[in-house]
């Protein structure tokens, strides 16, 4: 006879997906290139201070660090960053380029041959000297870069302009031997990218208060002799239409994912390659953002798609695109390509995010590295449901639905399961449906999650993103309830056992759901953004210091909307149990926000906890912050739900 499944309350399932486990697979290989006949990648180590190392896959499969620890490749340009490093061979193996996220110097390092030397000078003024995307440009001896320069204390005193270093390292200790390819016109630019023939530069920039999903231009340049900038021109874009990338197909054309229609598709030229109501590009949260990438063939490697992506080849003779075959129902905004190798980073509901290889030739692609490994049973993975629900005034609402699952136990006849609505961050982003051990952690033990894709999201083109327009606090808060409200009225959530959860913007969007909504019993607010105004003057960091004015509006036009929308300004409003999670070092969203809002809580009786964290920033890295986070989330279900999760640290909730 088989073995019985014992019935367990929802919430008290035992699961082997631990806290511990949740948080060795935090994060995801990322910035892959190709290195002569070797891929590279960034990597997260959550158990080494929440560092990123660089990988190297050798020819015969082995994996191996090229930096040891402390070394952390990691940038610091516009806060989120941009790809860290570079390489180039030369007749003695590899010269890799780095930015090391401790000084945010850009370094040097010959594998194997001593210690990195530094390339870039440190600066005592305000944030410093900071780099992002070096290009090895061997013919003129340097590093072509973006050089983000603080010019005061403040978080807006900074300029961006493209840079060249030295790579003799003449610089190390010269700010004056770094030379500047343009003027600061613009307040972002990516870096530049060289065409075949070497003649032309191309690059991306946009200026405040755009962001860059808002507009942003394309810029050509004619490249001198002697490597010097001239003639600079707008070629395509502009304050309602954004170029994600831009490159150079083999014969000169110039490529670009641009969004004049609504979708970001690719256009050669200014021509359109493949028309499609779907997705080429996505929004620029990171410098050096990939989504194509051209084969010498003349064929494009392409990330696509609508709510969800994949890796594809597209023939810009035809617009036909032929999708790699494959279990990854998912692709990272990273590609890199040479000759007809492509290499990206895909993952599924079912494996983590690895890394890929697809030949163009044969259409054959392959895991390469980083790959996934079951560090449990899968049938302790969630089982997601793609579903989409109808919010206010009719409109769609797409989200990833994960019921409760395990395969040891099953919980009494007549009992609804409890359920946490998660809001992404951004939120101009979106949730992939990836498998994720920190939902797992929370859907193995009987806690159902939904990640709600509202409106504002990206991957549903242009008109859903600008749904969130003046709206924020409003549209996402609406979505995420009527989500939550759909699944208890139809039965599949315990109306009483509903929670909200989110970081960044995410977490604006859990406090403002627990400040003007009772939908939910209690909530979990991570890193977040809690006071418009503060946060909209001077709070926070130059990359979003003007996003409120396309999310909420120009300040000077509405100054009572950014106090109406604030939770820190309705702290009286929240009345059920809440946790709140905060890094110290975060510039983006700071602790004063938090302080702010706990401050006016003071007294209130609402039972809440409070955990900061020293040396985290925007997004906790280490093992053993993640540990403690998860945990205590748990906990707060578990005293608000009425739960026996078992074995979990109990969290103090003050009054």
């Amino acid at each position: 006879m088989g073995k019985s499944v014992p019935t367990l309350a929802y919430g008290s399932w035992p699961s082997p997906v631990d806290a511990a486990l949740a948080a060795a697979h935090d994060g995801r290989p990322d910035d892959v290139g190709l290195v002569g006949d070797e891929v590279w990648w960034t990597a997260p180590r959550p158990a080494e201070g929440g560092r990123r190392t660089l990988v190297r896959r050798h020819p015969d499969g082995t994996e191996e660090p090229v930096l040891p620890a402390p070394w952390n490749v990691r940038s610091r340009v516009i806060e989120y960053g941009g790809r860290p490093w570079a390489a180039h061979m030369t007749g003695t193996g590899p010269l890799v380029v780095f930015v090391n996220f401790a000084d945010q110097r850009l370094y040097a390092y010959e594998p194997g041959g001593g210690e990195p030397r530094p390339l870039t000078p440190v600066s005592p003024v305000g944030g410093g000297l900071r780099w992002a995307e070096p290009e090895v440009r061997d013919e003129y001896g340097e590093v072509w870069c973006v050089l983000e320069e603080f010019t005061g204390d403040g978080p807006s005193d900074v300029r961006r302009v493209l840079a060249a270093v030295p790579l003799d390292g003449s610089a190390a200790d010269d700010r004056d031997a770094v030379r500047e390819l343009t003027g600061d016109r613009h307040r972002f630019v990516t870096g530049p990218r060289l065409s075949p023939d070497g003649r032309r530069a191309a690059w991306l920039a946009w200026d405040h208060p755009r962001m860059p999903w808002d507009g942003t231009e394309l810029i050509v340049a004619e490249v001198g002799p002697e490597g010097t900038f001239r003639d600079a021109r707008t070629v395509a874009g502009g304050p309602e239409e954004s170029i994600a990338q831009a490159d150079w197909a083999p014969d000169g054309a110039l490529l670009y994912a641009g969004d004049r229609t609504g979708w970001w598709n690719l256009y050669r030229d200014g021509q359109p390659l493949c028309a499609r109501e779907e997705e080429f590009g996505g929004p620029l949260w990171k410098l050096g953002q990939r989504w194509f990438a051209p084969l010498d063939s003349g064929l494009i490697a392409v990330v696509h798609g609508r709510g969800a992506t994949a890796l594809g080849i597209l023939d810009p003779e035809t617009g036909e695109v032929v999708d790699a075959a494959g279990p990854w129902t998912e692709f990272a905004g990273t590609l890199a390509a040479y000759g007809e190798r492509v290499v990206a980073v895909g993952a599924s509901p079912r494996s983590s995010y690895e890394v890929v290889e697809l030949d163009a030739r044969t259409g054959r692609a392959r895991v390469v590295g980083a790959a996934h490994d079951d560090a449990v049973d899968p049938a302790y993975y969630p089982e997601p449901r793609i579903r989409t629900f109808t919010g206010p005034a009719g409109r769609e609402i797409h989200a990833h639905l994960y019921p409760p699952h395990n395969p040891g136990c099953r919980a009494p006849d007549g009992e609804l399961p409890p359920y946490v609505i998660w809001a992404h961050g951004g939120p101009t982003s979106r949730s992939p449906l990836v498998l994720d051990l920190e939902i797992a952690y929370f859907t193995s033990r009987g806690i159902g999650v939904a990640e709600v894709n509202y409106g504002g999201s990206t991957g549903y083109g242009r008109e859903y993103r600008n749904r969130l327009r003046e709206q924020w606090g409003v549209v996402d808060v609406e979505d995420c309830a009527a989500v939550a409200l759909a699944l208890a009225e139809e039965g599949t959530a315990d109306r009483e056992r509903l929670a909200v959860r989110g970081g960044s913007a995410g977490g604006w969007t859990a406090a403002a759901s627990l400040a003007t909504t009772d939908v939910y019993a209690c909530g979990t607010v991570i890193y977040p953004i809690l006071d418009l105004t503060g946060w909209g003057t001077g709070e926070t960091h130059d990359f979003e210091s003007r996003y409120l004015e396309s999310l909420i509006g120009p300040y000077a036009d509405v100054p009572d909307r950014y106090v109406e929308r604030s939770p820190s300004e309705h702290a009286d409003r929240v009345t059920v149990p809440f946790l709140l999670l905060q890094g110290l070092d975060d510039v983006i969203c700071p602790p004063v926000q938090c302080e702010r809002f706990l401050a006016r809580m003071d007294g209130r009786g609402v039972p809440h906890a409070y955990l900061a964290f020293e040396g985290e920033g925007h997004g906790f890295r280490r093992a053993g912050t993640m540990v403690r986070a998860l945990e205590a989330e748990l906990s707060l279900y578990a005293q608000v739900f009425g739960l026996d999760p078992r074995g979990i640290p109990t969290l103090e909730l003050a009054g």
